[in-house]
């Protein structure tokens, strides 16, 4: 076998963990890389042979990481984003007018997107592509130019500029509250709540916003969804009482779609923040960009 100079393992070996790792199953994975799952097998236990060590143990339904899988992983992570960053850069190097935004679906479709048309009409120019997902580890989203994050400000390798401030309140179709007259925030542990699971551990949800009014959420009846847009269509349908997001449902309440259930509301724990990586400098395009989103995060509403 030649000698290998950098002394690594097979990449594709190392690129097949990778996907594994990210997925936390071998099916996902072989899905990503199109190939077999036998093939993703062979592969990961290939690498494990020439690492001498384990890096998965094997659960009922997918994998979870040894401690020298968690380890490989972290750096294999950074050095593949690194990697990914200088080659797109070599890629684009002629094509500056380009840039791509990560958001959640529901801020992208509720507050994003109905103020683009405003960035385009003074930059014509400039082609804005669009990462949106739910889930903040996703690929796209982190390898994005600009991202907008919900949260405390803090995350690691990125620069970080708040935006704006949120506060949260209970909301309904028009017909629900009609049917449901309440006087205080523990009527609504009564009624159906919608509820949002499985996105980005940093989002607020009912269990916080009980705990401002001193009740116990345990035994409420919950309907629970991974998208807040169809969460918000459920409410807007009559289907139950969602928790609106002010800067998101405040043109839907003007339209007299959504409607506020009593007069009770907190401060969003957190803050959106539109981030970037602090090893990459910002193109020209994303940089005008990220100005605009800043003026506009100072008026939310």
């Amino acid at each position: 076998m030649a000698r290998r100079f950098y002394e690594l393992p097979s990449l594709t070996g190392l690129n097949t963990f990778d996907a594994c790792a990210r997925h936390g199953s071998f099916t996902a994975a072989a899905r990503e890389l199109g190939v077999t799952l036998g093939a993703v097998s062979r592969q990961v236990k290939s690498l494990e042979g020439e690492l001498n060590c384990r890096l998965f143990t094997r659960l009922h339904r997918g994998v979870e990481l040894t401690a020298d899988g968690q380890q490989l992983f972290q750096v294999l992570t950074t050095s593949f984003q690194q990697l990914g960053r200088v080659c797109r850069s070599l890629k684009t190097r002629g094509q500056s007018l380009d840039v791509t935004i990560a958001a959640t679906t529901a801020f992208a479709s509720l507050w994003l997107m109905p103020r683009l048309g405003g960035f385009w009409q003074h930059h014509r120019d400039i082609n804005i592509n669009h990462a949106i997902s739910d889930n903040p580890a996703d690929a796209g989203f982190v390898n994005a130019d600009l991202r907008v994050r919900y949260g405390g400000g803090s995350w690691r390798g990125e620069r970080s500029i708040k935006l704006f401030d949120d506060t949260i309140y209970p909301v309904c179709g028009s017909e629900f509250a009609r049917r449901h007259p309440l006087s205080k925030p523990s009527q609504l542990l009564e009624l159906t709540l919608l509820r949002l699971d499985g996105v980005d551990p940093a989002w607020t949800g009912w269990e916080n916003w009980f705990e401002r009014w001193r009740c116990d959420p345990t035994a409420a009846a919950f309907r629970r969804f991974n998208n807040y847009v169809v969460a918000l269509q459920a409410a807007e349908d009559n289907q139950g009482v969602a928790l609106g997001w002010h800067s998101m449902v405040a043109p839907l309440i003007e339209r007299g779609r959504l409607v506020r259930v009593g007069d009770w509301q907190i401060a969003a724990p957190g803050a959106y923040y539109l981030t970037w990586d602090e090893q990459r400098p910002l193109s020209d395009a994303a940089r005008l960009l990220s100005e605009w989103l800043q003026q506009q995060g100072c008026r939310p509403g």
